[in-house]
């Protein structure tokens, strides 16, 4: 699946906000994904950051008030709304929020806002008090009710000097959102997709553990990927990376831990996509005091983990959830006989299957190199790619197992 943010629409709107400085850096990533971006400044926002910055980011007109006037700027409002695919609003102020909420068409932004029929975004931006004032509340609650996604604001230091919930959250997130509004629509459009991400950790005392070189990278990836297909996201990690906006995201930590929210998360999932690095053995007892070397060289008896893997696919089996399974196998050598058996073995759907023999693939990298493996005895080898190119691939491999559901 493509990034759906390339080759869309966008309206960014700018408000009078300290935070409109953090709009030039939206506008320029969303350029550099690919989308066409059309900013529209309020007459107090360009007393913050002016018109020419926009323009030298996005490589498009940036509008201000004074085009609602003169030759045909009597329609702007209604080209621009009628055209966009998003309209997103960073900073948006207590002032702009009250008047999209009561309908006011005076000033540009609002009249494009009245004029459009998209998504709208809004990153509020204000300083202490005024946006848990009941009546901007009431605003943002009347927006919430027509359908409008609120992301922020954030708590912390206001320009005030005081400290609370005003800050605009950050470009990244802004994006991330945009990223999610335009994703709404896609081939899994209202299917559950549970995805696990990192290597498990297993204690050895308070101190130390048992893990393995797992990043997540390629967790995430999948996450991301299945999300710009328009899933609804649960991710459950061990590791804490920039995750997909409005994901639902357990943070875990042994392969107890993630069985239990596995198991949990799959009742009633459509797609589980296992890229966890799952620890094979843990200490059969975690000692509860560090261990001291002057004590010596430690016996440490190990267990087995659970087969996470294993234990879904035999409540698949009784209870017909989740509808669909992806595992992973990272293997040094005799990689498809060894992610052949390990598909057939737990039953699951397809398994990729990770070389990581190589030192530009497999963990701490940001490129793998894989062989997609069916039941039915398909292998599909792909080249060395980027593990957001692996992510897309898997996701766009399960499309056709939905596509008729």
């Amino acid at each position: 699946m493509p990034n759906p943010l390339a080759n869309k629409r966008i309206i960014l709107g700018v408000t009078g906000s300290i935070a409109a400085y953090k709009a030039a850096e939206i506008a320029s990533h969303l350029t550099q994904t690919g989308a066409f971006v059309d900013v529209i400044l309020t007459e107090s926002a360009t007393k913050f950051i002016t018109p020419l910055t926009f323009q030298s980011v996005t490589g498009r007109k940036a509008y201000v008030e004074a085009d609602l006037w003169g030759g045909e700027g009597h329609v702007t409002h209604v080209g621009l709304g009628r055209a966009a695919e998003l309209l997103v609003i960073a900073p948006a102020s207590a002032n702009t929020i009250s008047r999209l909420a009561h309908g006011f068409g005076d000033n540009l932004l609002t009249l494009t806002a009245l004029a459009s029929h998209c998504p709208l975004l809004l990153a509020p931006a204000m300083d202490a008090g005024m946006f848990e004032h009941p009546a901007t509340q009431a605003s943002v609650k009347l927006l919430k009710d027509r359908g409008a996604v609120f992301i922020g604001p954030a708590e912390g230091h206001l320009a005030s000097g005081l400290v609370g919930p005003g800050r605009m959250v950050s470009p990244a997130e802004v994006i991330a959102a945009a990223r999610w509004a335009l994703s709404r629509k896609g081939p899994l459009a209202g299917k559950k997709v549970v995805v696990t991400a990192g290597g498990t950790q297993e204690p050895i005392d308070p101190v130390r553990l048992v893990t393995n070189r797992s990043s997540g990278k390629q967790g995430y990836a999948v996450a991301w990927a299945a999300q710009d297909a328009g899933a609804d996201v649960t991710l459950i990690t061990t590791v804490n990376l920039p995750a997909p906006c409005f994901a639902k995201i357990i943070a875990v930590q042994t392969a107890d831990q993630m069985h239990r929210e596995v198991k949990k998360a799959t009742a009633d999932a459509d797609l589980l996509v296992m890229a966890a690095a799952v620890a094979d053995f843990r200490p059969a007892r975690a000692a509860t005091d560090k261990i001291k070397k002057e004590k010596g060289l430690p016996e440490i008896e190990m267990e087995p983990t659970i087969d996470i893997l294993q234990s879904i696919g035999e409540e698949r089996e009784k209870h017909g959830w989740p509808k669909r399974v992806v595992g992973f196998a990272a293997e040094s050598r005799d990689l498809l006989d060894n992610a052949a058996a390990k598909l057939q073995r737990k039953r699951l759907d397809m398994i990729v299957a990770n070389d990581i023999s190589r030192p530009d693939a497999g963990f701490e990298v940001d490129t793998n190199r894989v062989t997609f493996l069916f039941p039915d005895g398909t292998a599909i080898p792909l080249p060395k790619i980027s593990k957001e190119e692996v992510a897309e691939a898997v996701i766009d491999r399960t499309l056709v197992w939905f596509k008729n559901s």
